[in-house]
């Protein structure tokens, strides 16, 4: 049996964060045993900001290490930069036409940037070209966690549209729940998630980060009044989140954990925290470390020959059943 398709995008940050990787990144990797995955960084949809050249560049190429070094096998996953893809952007502009302004300016993630100022049309028709990237491929199924449900849905609709018109060309993709990723809030608000984006660099922990690094900014990290190790997220936040840190790098319950240390102290228990992090992340680290720039950038090249390939099939027949072909 053909094992099902799936698709997941990255953006190329180039700093990954603990919350990234733990949230999303071993899960990639756990997929790769039962789906053929495509795994892609999505530097299109990183142009809907302001980018620097320079910055862009080897930010792309960060990304593309983290994700070879946390373990996603070329030989088991297609792996690719989306620009070297050109058919994504040719798809987008064709499922475009089949997308509303009205439900395009309901999509939250346009409503929250808006807010922030910076629109353009990129960011406006974002959700279209994450449709195409999923489509391109026919790709079965997608894992989604709560806050991109809304975009799959979306797809959905552009598919059954274009289907409707056209006849069953593209296969509805299904939602893949991943498993619940550890609760990872900033070290510096533990109100409010990790984030790549916090100007605050003390606020997250870099999966690329030296011990002596991670060692600094878990010792800096906000806790809580008084000094007993207690899992209550409500009213100490702080350790709380230190706890599911802890929790996600040893497979250890967070109880059990707030059992243990209990009466250790702040400063003993945050010693603990570095030192499981520092051992979990010691790994792709040095896989991180050991892979030369020159050898990912050919890796990506071959992914996206393959991906150009099987996308030029799907297109071949987009262009047939629409009439440019």
């Amino acid at each position: 049996m053909t094992a099902k398709r799936v698709f997941s995008g990255i953006q190329p940050s180039g700093d990954i964060h603990i919350g990234n990787y733990m949230g999303a990144l071993r899960n990639w990797v756990a997929m790769q045993d039962e789906y053929a995955p495509v795994y892609c960084v999505v530097d299109l949809h990183a142009l809907t900001l302001p980018q620097d050249p320079a910055e862009l560049a080897g930010a792309r190429v960060r990304t593309a290490k983290i994700l070879l070094a946390a373990g996603i096998d070329p030989g088991r996953s297609l792996i690719y930069y989306q620009s070297q893809v050109p058919q994504h952007a040719e798809l987008s502009w064709i499922m475009g036409t089949f997308a509303s302004m009205g439900h395009l300016g309901r999509m939250t993630q346009y409503k929250e940037k808006e807010d922030k100022g910076g629109q353009n049309l990129g960011l406006f028709s974002y959700p279209v070209l994450m449709a195409a990237d999923i489509l391109v491929h026919r790709v079965h199924a997608v894992p989604v966690g709560n806050d991109q449900t809304q975009h799959l849905e979306f797809t959905r609709d552009l598919v059954e549209r274009f289907n409707s018109r056209y006849g069953d060309f593209f296969p509805v993709p299904e939602q893949i729940t991943p498993p619940v990723g550890a609760r990872v809030m900033s070290l510096k608000d533990p109100t409010s998630k990790m984030s790549k984006s916090d100007p605050d660099s003390g606020s997250r922990i870099i999966v690329t980060d030296d011990a002596d690094t991670i060692l600094a900014k878990v010792r800096r990290a906000v806790t809580d009044s008084g000094n007993r190790v207690a899992y209550d997220v409500e009213r100490k936040p702080g350790i709380s989140n230190l706890l599911d840190i802890l929790s996600a790098f040893t497979g250890r319950s967070v109880h059990q954990l707030a059992e243990e240390y209990s009466a250790a102290g702040y400063g003993r228990f945050k010693q603990a925290v570095a030192e499981a992090v520092i051992a979990g992340l010691a790994p792709v680290r040095q896989a991180y470390l050991d892979l030369d720039d020159a050898d990912v950038e050919w890796i990506m090249a071959e992914g996206a020959a393959v991906a150009r390939s099987g996308a030029e099939e799907t297109m071949s027949e987009v262009r047939r059943l629409i009439g440019l072909g």
